[in-house]
């Protein structure tokens, strides 16, 4: 993604390798537990709560049928609403309910506890009042039986809903906890340090895997005027990745600088080649990068052919006003990849987290122009793409409607409203944060939980990518490749702080 301090937020608004196929869909949906009065149809009979009396009952307004589970009160109040299921093999077992809630509480979840033994197993209900939002927790029951939990401890006024409560076998786990990482040299180049919670300087790459990330995603540009993000550095940085154990996905601009969808710009050297001669770079330049990966061990576990390719890419020739054009240079950069490395898995990207008929609209034309791909990836910033009810509805429907694994292969949120360098910060005021999230490190870590929560409970999602988790503020490592004096106006979301140490939210990833 480019950052809209670049060329404003109008302009992105209005434009509107030999790897092991691994990682699978987040849940594998199994045997489903019968369970009498899953959806409160018959007010709370099958269910027992304990805690604040009346805190919970059922009311008109559920998901599927007429009723629903409310946990609510006028004056504080805690509360659960409970049931133990007997009979159970041994085995994992996964809880998935259907939830809305205006936030606040001091915590609420849904739960698998007593499971055979002392551990309580949680998902978070985030803050979402504009639609259903399905969770999902899984606990290896041994024993015979586990209890599920609905639980709040809330505030005055405070509200959840529950509905549609179900218990399957199997396990729902997110594969991919990924964070992109492609500013990291030039920032250690240009002095850029990075140390854990309790300050120790440490290597950032280390510090990442430790946190939990075990996927890295690296840009290539074609001929950058700074010299990073290059063929040369994407390798370097590619080495360090697998050595620490992670998995890689190489993110192609197929340009010298950002490429998202407001800009789409061809290299400087493709200027002037026709469409023909663009086909043929396209595919020379992938084949290249991959091949050098591959050369030294370090073959691509995944590429996304294209960045945030909403209007298309290598502009014009690449528009989707001309999609069978759009579709050639997408299967060039296809077909170069798969030349490399036939079990690499592609992604196409587009920008659309919340926009499902928008993204609907675009694979539509890819399938019917036979663009073959693996993997649908979002970018999902609240603040610009909408809620996270808009974005899990997102996923499940496309990856339904084309059997693909999905992704959100973007995201991030401030953890202050701040700037550590002079550079206004893109993400500076409150009234640009969503609703229930503050600007603190606190609610960055909760914003990238409940992220993860939601995308957990899509049967083919696969996981998310924190979007350039190690871009702090280091002179002469700014957005721009052409101006060594520019700034960074993104380091109030990055997961290191202005001291350097690692944010709370990085810790997130060690819960997939």
């Amino acid at each position: 993604m480019k950052k809209t301090w670049m060329w404003g937020l109008a302009g992105l608004l209005l434009a509107g390798c030999s790897g092991t196929l691994v990682e699978q869909a987040a849940y594998q949906k199994n045997a489903v537990v019968s369970l009498s009065n899953a959806g409160f149809e018959s007010g709370l009979n099958g269910w027992s709560t304990s805690g604040s009396s009346g805190a919970a009952f059922t009311e008109a307004g559920g998901r599927s049928g007429s009723n629903r589970l409310s946990h609510w009160s006028n004056s504080p109040y805690q509360v659960a609403t409970y049931r133990t299921v007997t009979g159970l093999a041994n085995g994992w077992y996964t809880l998935k309910a259907w939830v809305k809630s205006g936030g606040g509480q001091n915590t609420a979840f849904i739960s698998l506890k007593g499971c055979g033994n002392s551990n309580e197993y949680r998902a978070y209900l985030p803050t979402v009042t504009d639609g259903w939002v399905n969770l999902a927790v899984s606990a290896y029951v041994t024993g015979g039986s586990c209890t599920i939990s609905l639980y709040s401890d809330a505030k005055a006024g405070n509200w959840a809903n529950f509905d549609d409560v179900e218990l399957s076998t199997g396990q729902s786990k997110l594969q991919i906890t990924g964070a992109d990482i492609s500013s990291l040299p030039k920032s250690e180049a240009k002095g850029g340090v990075y140390r854990n919670s309790a300050g120790t300087v440490g290597d950032a790459v280390t510090l990442l895997k430790n946190g939990g990330v075990n996927y890295a995603r690296l840009k290539v540009w074609v001929n950058p005027a700074d010299g990073y993000n290059n063929k040369a550095r994407v390798v370097a940085l590619a080495k360090r990745i697998k050595a620490a154990g992670m998995k890689l996905l190489v993110d192609f601009h197929y340009s010298d600088t950002w490429a998202d969808p407001g800009a789409q710009t061809k290299p400087a050297a493709w200027a002037s080649y026709n469409l023909s001669q663009l086909n043929t770079a396209v595919y020379n330049h992938t084949l290249d990068v991959c091949n050098a990966l591959k050369a030294q061990g370090t073959t691509p576990d995944m590429v996304q052919v294209g960045n945030e390719i909403n209007g298309g890419m290598l502009w014009p020739e690449g528009s989707t006003s001309n999609w069978s054009q759009l579709a050639g240079l997408l299967k060039s950069g296809i077909n170069a990849v798969k030349a490399c490395s036939s079990t690499t898995r592609i992604m196409l990207h587009l920008a659309k987290g919340g926009d499902n008929a928008g993204a609907r609209w675009w694979f539509d034309q890819a399938v019917a122009n036979g663009v073959p791909f693996d993997v649908i990836g979002l970018s999902h910033y609240t603040y610009w793409h909408g809620s996270l009810a808009q974005l899990q509805a997102n996923l499940y429907d496309l990856s339904s409607r084309y059997n693909k694994d999905v992704l959100v292969a973007e995201t991030a949120y401030p953890f202050t409203l701040s700037s550590d360098d002079s550079l206004e910060n893109i993400i500076n005021t409150s009234a640009e944060l969503t609703a229930g999230y503050a600007a603190t490190p606190t609610d960055q870590a909760r914003m990238l939980r409940d992220t993860m929560t939601v995308v957990r409970a899509v049967p083919r999602a696969l996981g998310v990518f924190y979007w350039e988790a190690p871009w702090t503020a280091v002179t002469g490592n700014g957005w721009d490749p052409t101006d060594p004096n520019s700034g960074n106006g993104w380091d109030n979301q990055a997961l290191f702080d202005f001291s350097d140490r690692e944010l709370p939210a990085l810790r997130e990833f060690l819960n997939p």
